[in-house]
């Protein structure tokens, strides 16, 4: 049994999806729809950059869906991977939810371009620029982690876990302070930190104002029964209901996003291997961490493809 992972902000590179772009007319029209939805050359900034337009989280997130659906696209198109015989579930990290959604029949991909557009400048603007922070724990099982997170100055702000990723890596977030406070304890404690260049503090209570702008834009649009089931990044779970998938990715907004869950999950299930389409090949190292049970692959290229029938 195989599922289908689609990844999130992270994973973007400028020239991602160049050489697919360069040889197939398919991905050519793709791109170009994509430009004349969101009124701006998307295209032009995923292709060329400057690398400061493709950070900015409003531009990440639609590019990335662009990107990742464009080689589903392919796959089935031009290179008849049959993906209803073998795949069961789908699922995909924080905005990837969003390209699993359209994978599935659930979402149209011009729906899911303008809601992830409004998505990442929502998000944005939720925390004022410098307020909020991320930070990347290695080698801390989250349970102690929770622990450290209450003993520490709770005055200070909210400092919360954004995704739990695999058993060696948690990423915190929250205000500034509160997240600061929590390393100098993790230092101390001698344990591998990181914080992550991203301009707002995603996955935590501060992102309740994006999720409130979120919400009627989500409700208003059309979602339709998935054909597989979608593994949901709020519960861990799956789920085919268009009612059900629309509360979560509201909740998903401003809550902690359980992959490691996700994945074990589909372990459990049957699932023996795991092929990440999009760019760039965070999940597929994530899943390693996870467990050493399952095949991966990461789909980015041509060659990539052609892989999938050998």
């Amino acid at each position: 049994m195989k599922a289908l992972l689609f990844p999130g902000q992270g994973s973007q590179s400028v020239g991602m999806g160049s050489d697919l772009f360069k040889n197939f007319d398919l991905i050519k029209k793709i791109f170009k729809d994509a430009d004349q939805k969101l009124n701006y050359s998307i295209s032009k900034i995923i292709l060329e950059g400057p690398e400061s337009e493709l950070k900015l989280t409003e531009n990440t997130q639609p590019a990335i869906l662009l990107v990742s659906y464009s080689i589903f696209r392919l796959m089935k198109e031009e290179f008849n991977i049959n993906i209803n015989e073998s795949f069961k579930y789908f699922a995909g990290h924080s905005l990837g939810e969003y390209s699993a959604l359209v994978a599935s029949g659930s979402l149209r991909f011009e729906d899911a371009l303008t809601l992830l557009h409004a998505r990442g400048k929502s998000m944005q603007e939720a925390v004022p620029q410098g307020k909020g922070s991320m930070l990347a724990v290695m080698g801390v099982k989250i349970d102690e982690l929770n622990k450290l997170i209450d003993e520490a100055d709770r005055e200070s702000g909210i400092c919360e876990i954004a995704n739990d990723n695999s058993y060696s890596q948690i990423i915190l977030s929250g205000d500034k302070k509160a997240v600061n406070n929590v390393n100098e304890i993790l230092k101390q404690n001698k344990k591998k930190t990181i914080f992550l260049p991203v301009s707002a503090p995603f996955h935590c209570s501060l992102m309740k104002p994006a999720a409130d702008k979120m919400e009627n834009k989500i409700n208003q649009t059309e979602f339709k029964e998935s054909k597989y089931e979608l593994i949901s990044n709020v519960t861990a779970k799956p789920t085919k209901d268009p009612l059900i998938i629309k509360k979560l990715l509201i909740d998903q907004i401003s809550s902690k996003v359980r992959w490691r869950e996700s994945i074990e999950f589909m372990i459990k299930n049957d699932v023996n291997q795991l092929i990440e389409i999009g760019p760039g090949k965070v999940l597929s190292g994530l899943v390693k961490r996870i467990s050493g049970k399952v095949l991966t692959k990461s789909i980015n290229t041509i060659e990539d493809i052609k892989s999938l029938n050998d």
